[in-house]
């Protein structure tokens, strides 16, 4: 029914950052290739040609060719932050966009897949886990290639706040390379050979449900229990996306009632994201995201005066010195998407998840699935989880396919009544 979805395997265009003047890229072959800003123009090294944008392809010829890009940035606004220099193929396009070069990526999206699974994932976990995730990671790329609108925008007022981020900002571009939306570090990860045999072997295979490619959305850790869409992004209710309880046996409470909440994130129930064993984590995390252990549950503390400088500077806002956090409303996962915050000075209602964590951490919080504490000294924040807790839980998928689970099995437990269809044949090269 699918087959003629796509007549030919689709072409992502990534944004993969922007520089302020000019940018040199080096290929493999050893040439340069220098494109800068002149006036409201574009120039291709000392070329006397100034155009709207500048096109430059990969050699076809050569498997093994790739461009080295600088200064890509990683982890924006979050603890893993840094930048790096990095190696992609496919072609690139340079347009100015606000003053600024912006460079574009673009390449099919299976070969995309390879490093997005790359990226996102240690290459050496299950391969039913990376099979799992190249179905889940090419129907969210779909859905951003066919730009589905989503109803809802963020509410501001004088008292309450409540925002969210989503890929529908970017307006050049399908996707952007970092963890907003997927990550994507072209092959400055190795491509592992299990990454390339469970993208193959899933080629087309994308999520189904009601005729439409579904919003595959994916976490570090659920913490124990997924979130639902429309407490993280617009006011949008997706059935594939409801709760699943992250555990083999038990079921947990309605961790949307506080005091349920409460004792959930500080108590550290079995579930299959629930581990710390080192000889797993380290087939599922990368190089970065290994420095850290604390994915299921996390504690941090914040003196009064910390915690004021930090939400002063991350919304622009002085509340004053703060004296109180209230959750007042949780999601599925227990995960907080309406904070009071009262200050000395102002008292506002912030939300949803993602702008909570945002204001409460100089980069962001694991995740707003926390209970807070409030003692003479300031405020401890017990949580639980890391990200967003939507869909798949990358940890607990990992844990299934180390127990057994085919890739079938482990989206059928995060996608309720999501069917797998092939949609297009990929390319044979």
């Amino acid at each position: 029914m699918y087959s003629n979805y796509y007549d030919k395997e689709p072409v992502m265009m990534i944004g993969l950052g922007s520089y302020d003047k000019e940018v040199t890229l080096k290929s493999s072959l050893g040439r340069t290739f220098t494109v800068r800003i002149d006036g409201k123009k574009v120039v291709l090294n000392d070329s006397d040609d100034k155009n709207d944008q500048v096109y430059l392809i990969d050699n076809d010829d050569d498997e093994n060719f790739y461009m080295e890009v600088p200064d890509i940035e990683i982890g924006k606004g979050f603890h893993w932050s840094r930048k790096e220099n990095q190696r992609f193929k496919g072609g690139f396009l340079f347009r100015i966009i606000d003053n600024k070069l912006l460079l574009i990526n673009m390449i099919p999206i299976e070969l995309y897949l390879q490093s997005v699974i790359s990226s996102e994932m240690n290459g050496d976990c299950p391969l039913e886990l990376l099979k799992a995730h190249a179905v889940i990671s090419r129907s969210w790329a779909l859905r951003q290639i066919d730009k589905i609108p989503y109803l809802g925008t963020p509410y501001v007022s004088d008292c309450e706040i409540s925002t969210w981020y989503d890929s529908g900002v970017h307006k050049y571009f399908d996707v952007c390379a970092d963890d907003h939306c997927q990550r994507y570090q072209g092959i400055t990860r190795a491509i592992n050979p299990n990454v390339k045999k469970a993208v193959k072997a899933t080629c087309g295979e994308v999520l189904m449900y009601n005729d439409e490619i579904c919003d595959a959305r994916f976490s570090k850790c659920c913490g124990g229990a997924t979130e639902l869409f429309e407490n993280c992004w617009q006011d949008k209710h997706f059935n594939y996306l409801e709760k699943i309880d992250d555990f083999s046996e038990n079921f947990t409470p309605d961790l949307t009632v506080e005091e349920n909440a409460v004792k959930f994130i500080k108590s550290s129930p079995e579930a299959y994201c629930n581990t710390d064993g080192k000889k797993i984590l380290s087939k599922i995390l990368n190089s970065y995201d290994s420095e850290y252990s604390d994915f299921y549950r996390w504690k941090v503390f914040y003196t009064f005066e910390e915690l004021s400088e930090i939400v002063k500077e991350k919304s622009g806002e002085d509340y004053g010195l703060i004296t109180d956090l209230t959750p007042l409303s949780r999601g599925t996962s227990g995960r907080i998407y309406r904070l009071k915050i009262t200050g000395e000075k102002k008292t506002k209602i912030v939300g949803k998840e993602l702008e909570i964590r945002r204001l409460l951490s100089k980069s962001h919080l694991y995740s707003s699935a926390f209970t807070v504490e409030k003692s003479e000294k300031g405020f401890t924040l017990y949580g639980a989880g890391w990200g967003h807790g939507v869909g798949l839980c990358q940890i607990g998928a990992a844990v299934m396919a180390e127990n057994g689970k085919k890739y079938k099995e482990i989206l059928a437990h995060y996608y309720k009544g999501a069917n797998l269809q092939k949609i297009y044949v990929g390319n044979k090269k």
